[in-house]
């Protein structure tokens, strides 16, 4: 017997072929200008054809509408809220022009949002409310090398005052010791105050450990001849008696490198009945392309990020608490790439895929594993073929989310490499010994695949790059469903639109599939045009919205307790076959931590289907859901929003 997969060819080759053999008796000249263009619409439209596949379809916003969407998240009243902050434009971010839109996916329409500061390369999550907490984003743009006229670098500033923190203004010059070369600090710093340390066993005092200070630092005056080669202590000008002795400067080589990215600390709640942000208590550290993942009592942990200086935060986690609305410390410290793939386990751990998207050195915080942020005690997860390619891989959790297993799908090296994966990755993280194992091949090397989880326990993933950023016109047109019953990929329509860098994809309400974004460094095979920021939407209609009928599904509790049930109405209630309980997605640079699909266990009586929700809270995170129930065809309801307090 053909597998799902064969079959599915079958059916797509027979439907081409039938089309051909109904032309062929057309005359050549004809067939020949038919059968390009056309003849591709014509076959991608037939109803047999979007049984089979599906259907792909491009909505342009009315031009004021457009942005550079950077971020994407669903919100519970069924709106798209689409983030672009400066949409990676230096001229946007000079003229502080920040964007958001919201987009009604059942009405089209589109609105502009007030945006209060540069959210590009932000993190975000759903919270238990329904709001969104949005945290981090941009306080300055890159510099490239030949871009920098000024030497410029970190300070590291050192306070051996055990008595009190000093703070120092923003425009605080530094001289070096050795090289007397004077530089200025770009914004004020707060250094601590030393800590006494004494002996354990005697209690006897041993020493004074600085309070550590980080500030960006720059040259007075442009030019090479400002440039400092190896490092300095520096005196700080200012200060006099005990702070003088007590506070200095040591910083590394100063040059005209170039300089990264800096985050900024500001966060807010975005509100979806109210449509507006809602500022916050500011995180400890400013934090640009950082992750949020919410932890086992419903706070927020907030992980790397490169800081207000570009630099990689180094491992300093801090937890958002949405009843105060105020960030703390973790106890200890551990350090991840930029925008690393965390998720909230069953036993309240969290597991690392690898996955990430940026920034970081490519010997730290890269290998997968189990992380109990309580104790910082970190497991590794063996097995993972193409280990130095996991930047720019997808993660997702595998449909139902019980199971416990992930799929790690694509990756390119670390930065600008030219090397890509067309493995999958599959854990199952119930087994005694977990271990990554190959899934079905993506058949090319693929950078900045989406992967999206649907009612019907498919996966669809599509898109990517075989090269970094699209380079060499290297966008993949291609979407397959994963089954995780199976363990197979189906090849269906493929997109009408390459996705790469920036590109993110929603699950809608209605059971389609939303898809933005994309940032293409070239144009154009021979990478001499530049890139132009996608700005279209693109839906996929999957093959179970072209049959005869849908579930229908109403009159539902609009929330349920974990362990409880909720008694709903559908007239197909008797041929329903699976319950999901869908959590909306907040998607970015390849990372979605929030999406994942429960089963529920459920009873039907006529019209009426109990469902119940199961007990842990680590399993079902509080918040708001997309509930579906789906035939014994596949075939989805739309969705009934349920809240589990």
């Amino acid at each position: 017997m053909k597998d799902r997969a064969g079959r599915r060819r079958a059916r797509r080759f027979a439907i081409g072929t039938a089309v051909v053999v109904a032309l062929a008796g057309m005359n050549g000249p004809w067939l020949y200008r038919f059968g390009t263009e056309k003849y591709h619409q014509y076959k991608i439209n037939k109803p047999e054809y979007k049984a089979a596949n599906g259907k792909w379809e491009i909505i342009e916003f009315p031009e004021k509408y457009r942005q550079n969407t950077i971020h994407a998240a669903l919100l519970r009243t069924g709106k798209v809220l689409l983030v672009a902050g400066s949409g990676n434009n230096q001229d946007n971010f000079d003229a502080k022009q920040f964007d958001t839109r919201i987009w009604d996916p059942v009405k089209g329409t589109i609105k502009k949002v007030p945006t209060p500061t540069d959210l590009f390369c932000t993190g975000h999550t759903q919270l238990a409310n329904g709001n969104l907490l949005i945290a981090g984003g941009t306080k300055r743009y890159e510099k490239l090398k030949g871009d920098v006229t000024k030497a410029g670098g970190l300070m590291i500033v050192h306070n051996e005052n055990p008595d009190k923190p000093i703070t120092l203004p923003a425009g605080t010059k530094f001289t070096g010791k050795e090289n007397k070369k004077t530089f200025v600090s770009k914004d004020p710093v707060l250094v601590p105050r030393a800590e006494k340390v004494f002996d354990k066993a005697t209690g006897r005092f041993l020493r004074n450990d600085p309070g550590i200070g980080r500030i960006y630092v720059e040259a007075q005056k442009s030019g090479r001849q400002y440039e400092t080669g190896t490092q300095d202590n520096y005196r700080v000008h200012g200060l006099s008696g005990a702070d003088a002795q007590n506070t200095y400067g040591i910083a590394q080589k100063l040059a005209l490198d170039k300089k990264d990215f800096q985050g900024i600390r500001d966060a807010f709640e975005f509100d979806p009945v109210a449509e507006k942000y809602i500022k916050v208590d500011p995180m400890h550290e400013a934090r640009w392309y950082p992750t949020l993942t919410t932890l086992s009592d419903g706070k927020i942990l907030s992980v790397s990020g490169l800081d207000d200086i570009g630099q990689l935060v180094p491992g300093k986690n801090e937890i958002y608490d949405p009843k105060t609305k105020e960030w703390t410390y973790t106890e200890e410290t551990r350090q991840f790439p930029t925008y690393p793939a965390l998720f909230l386990m069953q036993n309240g751990k969290i597991f690392y895929s690898g996955a990430n998207a940026g920034y970081g050195p490519d010997d730290v915080g890269r290998d997968p594993g189990i992380w109990d942020v309580e104790t910082n005690k970190f497991t590794k997860v063996p097995g993972l073929s193409d280990a130095n390619m996991l930047e720019t891989a997808n993660s997702v959790l595998l449909p139902p989310a019980q199971d416990e297993k992930y799929m790690v799908i694509g990756g390119g090296g670390v930065g600008e490499s030219k090397l890509s994966s067309e493995k999958t990755r599959i854990v199952d993280l119930k087994a005694d010994d977990p271990k990554f194992v190959d899934g079905p091949s993506l058949d090319k090397g693929t950078r900045y695949p989406q992967a999206s989880i649907l009612p019907d326990d498919s996966v669809l993933v599509s898109g990517g790059s075989e090269d970094y950023r699209g380079r060499s016109d290297s966008n993949i047109l291609q979407a397959r469903l994963y089954h995780p019953d199976t363990n197979e990929f189906e090849r269906v329509a493929d997109p009408l639109v390459g996705r790469n860098y920036h590109s993110g994809s929603i699950l809608l309400p209605d059971g389609r599939m939303m898809f933005f974004g994309s940032d293409s460094l070239y144009a154009d095979k021979a990478n001499t045009k530049p890139g132009k920021f996608e700005q279209r939407i693109e839906i996929y209609t999957p093959p179970y919205l072209y049959r005869d009928s849908r579930p229908d599904l109403s009159g539902g509790p609009q929330a349920i307790e974990r362990g409880e049930s909720g008694t709903f109405t559908s007239r197909a209630a008797e041929s329903v076959k699976k319950v999901r309980l869908i959590r909306p997605s907040a998607s970015t640079h390849v990372t979605d931590v929030d999406q994942r699909s429960i089963a529920l266990d459920f009873e039907a009586d006529g019209d009426k289907l109990t469902v119940t929700v199961p007990e842990n809270k680590n399993l079902v995170q509080s918040g708001w859901y997309m509930m579906f129930v789906t035939d014994g065809e596949g075939t989805p309801s739309k969705a009934e929003w349920v809240h589990v307090p």
